[in-house]
């Protein structure tokens, strides 16, 4: 409980330091400043593998399965580079939550600061769940693995992401339950006017990019278990990939056109993790086989996307 405690402290310490000194003041986020936060959390995440192998070395944690240092240290980082290329569509999500409430870009960091501090809490009880079950019941790993080939094949067969916040049954629920503004109040989530308290933009695309982590990690969660169930790894790894997602957003939004064949990447991954699933039993497939496989998959997708120039749009010739 030490080793939890330390860790969940260490995370509370990140995102005070990140929103009480370091953005204090709500400004708009540039790409050279977003660049510098990204190298910084992954910097961060790459090592606290350092923190696993000696954790595991010392016998410091609960270790079920047995794993050496080394077997803890390539499944946390084969977890935190699954959990962070899935949130590539986590970030196109949030860019059109954004929009679609015309969220200054100045506030954006503030959003996304709380919505990330609820993912934490609904990750956690996600993953204690999602590990019971599979140490409880044996067969919920195929479950987990159809699904996770399930959502590739969906993956597969659409060409991008469809999704209109304004149509959301969220956003209906939340109009009918509770006053709604559309008009902002500074960076408030609520205006009070008339004597009357109304949720502003911020607080509404709080809750649907609250709501809709919950949707992608129904996805991350079991692609991390397929990989391992140890229940610190699977937390860890997860965390340490959300905390550096804000950057990640204001750095690679305004790319995201680019990355266009990222989400065949993404098939690749998800069949993998459901294909281990669902053969676990029969195949044991090396640690560092899936470390280089996502990798490699993750890269290739983005090297692609940057080589391959865009086809540009033939124009439709007058008539005589």
């Amino acid at each position: 409980m030490l080793i939890w405690v330390s860790f969940i402290s260490l995370i509370v310490v990140f995102l005070a330091l990140d929103l009480g000194l370091f953005n204090k003041r709500d400004h708009v986020i540039k790409s050279k400043e977003a660049s510098l936060w990204t190298a910084l959390w992954v910097t961060v995440a790459f090592s606290f593998s350092a923190v696993i192998y000696w954790l595991f070395s010392k016998g410091l944690v609960e270790n079920p399965t047995g794993m050496t240092p080394d077997t803890a240290v390539l499944n946390y980082i084969t977890g935190y580079l699954i959990e962070l290329s899935l949130s590539i569509d986590n970030v196109f999500v949030i860019a059109v939550i954004f929009s679609a409430f015309a969220i200054p870009p100045k506030y954006q960091h503030r959003v996304l600061f709380w919505g990330i501090l609820g993912a934490i809490v609904f990750r956690a009880l996600m993953i204690i769940f999602g590990v019971a079950l599979i140490t409880r019941f044996e067969w919920a790993i195929y479950v987990f693995g159809v699904f996770l080939l399930y959502t590739a094949f969906k993956m597969l067969k659409s060409d991008s992401i469809k999704f209109d916040p304004k149509r959301s049954l969220v956003f209906k629920y939340l109009r009918k339950i509770y006053p709604l503004t559309k008009h902002m109040n500074g960076r408030h989530f609520f205006l009070r006017r008339m004597g009357i308290k109304a949720a502003t933009p911020l607080f509404v695309a709080l809750i649907v990019i609250e709501l809709t982590d919950i949707l992608f990690a129904l996805d991350s969660i079991p692609a991390i278990l397929a990989i391992t169930a140890d229940p610190f790894i699977v937390f860890s790894s997860n965390i340490m990939a959300i905390l550096g997602l804000r950057s990640m957003y204001f750095l690679i939004s305004r790319m995201l056109a680019k990355f266009r064949f990222i989400n065949y990447s993404l098939v690749v991954i998800l069949g993998f993790v459901g294909l281990k699933m669902l053969t676990a039993e029969f195949i044991h497939v090396p640690e560092w086989v899936s470390l280089t496989l996502i990798t490699v998959s993750l890269a290739s997708g983005i090297i692609t996307s940057l080589l391959i120039p865009e086809k540009e749009e033939a124009e439709t010739p007058l008539p005589d």
